[in-house]
């Protein structure tokens, strides 16, 4: 840069910057900007740069014309002026001579009356002579006068040119001074994209460590300029809102990541236990139909049976309120007592249903027998004769089923092989009191 007199800029290998005059410019700038941006606006700044230097051309060679205008102009104001100040010293010498030719007719005029009073013979003698001389002083006069007249035009007309030449002086003044604030305005304004055009480059070369020739031979734009510049505020803005590297995320990524597989395979085996369950929910469903749809029939024939005996007599049956639907349909029972018209459960006194309800009980139990049976005051609504006919059912179960009768009825007590109860003697003090009636 010194050999050449500080006339060029030049960028060294380690990012400094070597501008014109010598000054050094270093360090990086930490606003992040895309290489396409970049290259975009170089390419930009280049051609403002020779648009500008084309400008500052036309410029240059306009100035330098107004220049030479303004130099004629100025000499040719002088010319003028010089003229002017001879046309002016010429006047007045002319205004002189008339002068003194006016003073000079007078002292004839005077003379000639002088001459005329003293004698007229002289004046005779004269007269011709002083007439020829009088009237060439006459003409001379006229002369004089149109010449001054014509003179005093020309005065005119050079003062008239004068102002013109001033104002034309004036308007190349302002022209000049408004040429020359452009050109103040352009410099600026080039140093400006100079000083851009470095920024831009400084960035290229420290942010993203490419020259500038690599970035305009790998990269090119394929979308419009301002469809990227949105796209890079953008994911500049994507990339702020990630915030700050977190140097931990590898570590937590993989203790993340084995606890999802733990719990992935946790929930395959859930799901996987859910498809078992269900599949062993419809064997049972099937099963359960079959033994449901089984028992049923054989539970009709059986109700049908426990019905006639404990009523002595009638008719009773079980029907499905959906058939098609075993596992959610309902159950009406339909029972018509001796001497009565067939109809459901829900038309028949309270003892009636007690002892159909009690006749479903024992059908159930004849199809399937269980070792233990707690009634709890199932026959409370029974008259005598039918509690009669309960306890009589009773004693058929005696040899496969135990049962547990809670009753206030002394006529089913009758039927208990054991009896206990529950006595207050003291007050306050219960006391359980059993009876074996076998013994």
């Amino acid at each position: 840069s010194k050999e050449i007199d500080n006339r060029y800029r030049f960028v060294t290998l380690d990012g400094d910057i070597v501008n014109v005059g010598g000054s050094i410019t270093g360090g990086s700038l930490r606003e992040t900007v895309s290489a396409i941006t970049l290259k975009n606006e170089l390419q930009s700044l280049e051609s403002k740069n020779k648009t500008l230097e084309s400008i500052l051309g036309e410029l240059s060679s306009t100035i330098s014309k107004a220049e030479k205008d303004l130099i004629t102009l100025e000499e040719d104001i002088y010319k003028e002026r010089s003229n002017n100040v001879k046309l002016t010293q010429e006047l007045s010498t002319i205004d002189d001579n008339l002068s003194t030719i006016t003073k000079d007719l007078d002292n004839t005029n005077n003379e000639l009356d002088n001459l005329v009073s003293i004698t007229t013979n002289s004046i005779s003698r004269e007269e011709n002579k002083l007439d020829k001389e009088y009237f060439d002083k006459h003409n001379e006069k006229e002369i004089l006068v149109k010449e001054l007249e014509s003179l005093k035009e020309e005065n005119n007309n050079l003062k008239q040119e004068i102002l013109n030449k001033e104002a034309d002086y004036k308007l190349y003044s302002n022209n000049l001074r408004t040429k020359e604030k452009e050109l103040k305005d352009r410099e600026i304004e080039v140093s400006k994209m100079d000083y851009k055009l470095d920024n831009d480059l400084n960035i290229l070369s420290t942010d993203y460590e490419i020259t500038y020739e690599k970035a305009s031979q790998e990269y090119t734009l394929d979308m419009k300029e301002e469809e990227a510049r949105r796209l890079v505020n953008r994911y500049k803005n994507n990339i702020k809102e990630l915030g700050m590297v977190n140097l931990l995320s590898i570590d937590e990524y993989k203790e993340v990541n084995t606890r999802y597989e733990f719990l992935t395979n946790q929930r395959n085996d859930l799901f996987n236990a859910k498809d078992t369950l269900y599949s062993i929910i419809d064997e049972m469903d099937t099963v359960m139909q079959e033994e449901f749809k089984k028992t049923f029939k054989e539970l009709q024939v059986e109700f049908k049976k426990v019905f006639r005996e404990l009523f002595k007599g009638g008719e009773a049956s079980l029907k499905l309120t959906n058939p098609d639907n075993v596992l959610e349909t309902g159950v009406e029972i339909f029972a018509c007592p001796p001497g009565k018209s067939l109809k459901t459960i829900t038309l028949l006194s309270g003892g009636e249903k007690t002892l159909t309800a009690i006749s479903l009980l024992f059908a159930i139990l004849n199809i399937r027998t269980v070792p233990f049976c707690i009634f709890d005051e199932v026959e409370a609504a029974l008259d005598e004769a039918n509690v009669d006919t309960f306890g009589h059912y009773l004693e058929k179960y005696r040899d496969t089923t135990q049962f547990l009768l809670i009753t206030h009825k002394k006529r089913t007590m009758e039927y208990a092989k054991t009896l206990y109860g529950i006595t207050m003697q003291e007050s306050g003090v219960s006391k359980l009191v059993s009876v074996k009636l076998e013994d």
